[in-house]
């Protein structure tokens, strides 16, 4: 309960450590969706002056650094512009904490985190007028070439995560919004000059990106249309010709669902099955991107299960996604 003059609590899945850390920890989820997301690099060409990824939730970074080894194998001497979004500042510090190895493996990397919206962070722009002349743009060209090197300099960046990512709740959804636009730009700086044209400056990132990842990447209950409007429809803009977007969301046919049947049998929180997104992405981009071509794998291809890590010898249940 809350007096008249407190603010009601939100309460989300993602923004509770325990539960989440809990979940990500016990089930495959990270490393299935990796290798899904794998699976369209060889349908992707990358064109000079560089392979452009854009995370849509980099979340604890291990789908990202997955994903980024996976590049490294197929693409050893291009360099790499991978741009992430993450507004929570504890996965901002996780994700941050396992990207020494991938400078070490790949020198010619450049990685970009941001806590601006979707609509915003690919180009790395506020919409604001008055939040572009206020971003808290940070260059961080990292000294050494050990991934020991890598580490101490990026571990000591968590004082300016803190200042950077601070959030306030938004009175109408309780989702988190930023209080301050913020970038980390990090990058080797022995590497500086054959970077330049990959590492962006404080001003609008052109050009598109050749891989986008959106896995999971709004709430179950939102409606197709906000899931389009506000998320997909602004990811699918920023694709550079040849690009391809990989979009994972729960279908809610797992454990979990059944135990709050029971609870709840009249409980529905995914409202939103492919086919829906598809259309409403389909009808929004057909005005602005009709060059746009959906990709789409058929009923028995899309789903994948998440099976879930127990002990030798324990039942093994499985997550649908």
């Amino acid at each position: 309960m809350t007096s008249q003059n407190e603010q009601p609590e939100h309460f989300r899945f993602f923004d509770n450590r325990e539960k989440y850390l809990l979940f990500v920890t016990t089930t495959s989820e990270k490393w299935v969706i990796a290798e899904r997301v794998g699976m369209e690099l060889d349908q992707i060409h990358p064109t000079p002056p560089d392979f452009r990824l854009f995370d849509a939730g980099m979340g604890d970074g291990t789908v990202l650094m997955r994903v980024m080894q996976n590049l490294h194998r197929r693409f050893p001497t291009v360099p790499f512009l991978i741009v992430a979004k993450e507004t929570s500042v504890e996965d901002a510090r996780l994700g941050l904490n396992k990207l020494a190895e991938r400078f070490a493996e790949h020198p010619m990397t450049v990685v970009v985190l941001t806590n601006m919206y979707y609509s915003e962070a690919p180009w790395l722009r506020p919409r604001n007028p008055e939040m572009q002349a206020a971003v808290n743009w940070l260059d961080v060209p990292l000294q050494g070439d050990t991934a020991y090197d890598f580490e101490d300099q990026i571990k000591a960046l968590q004082s300016e995560l803190v200042e950077g990512w601070q959030t306030r709740n938004s009175p109408k959804t309780g989702n988190p919004l930023y209080v301050r636009p913020s970038v980390v730009v990090l990058y080797r700086e022995d590497h500086k000059f054959i970077l330049d044209s990959t590492i962006p400056r404080p001003r609008p990132l052109e050009g598109g990106y050749d891989l986008i990842i959106a896995a999971q990447p709004y709430r179950a209950r939102q409606t197709a249309e906000k899931k389009v409007n506000y998320v997909l429809a602004p990811l699918a803009s920023a694709l550079a010709p040849g690009g391809r977007m990989v979009v994972v969301q729960s279908t809610g046919r797992d454990p979990g669902m059944e135990i709050i049947r029971k609870i709840w049998p009249d409980e529905d929180p995914f409202w939103t099955p492919r086919h829906l997104l598809i259309q409403e992405l389909r009808k929004v981009l057909a005005e602005n991107h009709p060059d746009r071509i959906f990709d789409i794998f058929s009923d028995e291809r899309s789903p994948f299960y998440l099976p879930v890590a127990l002990l030798a010898g324990g039942n093994q249940p499985d997550w649908h996604v």
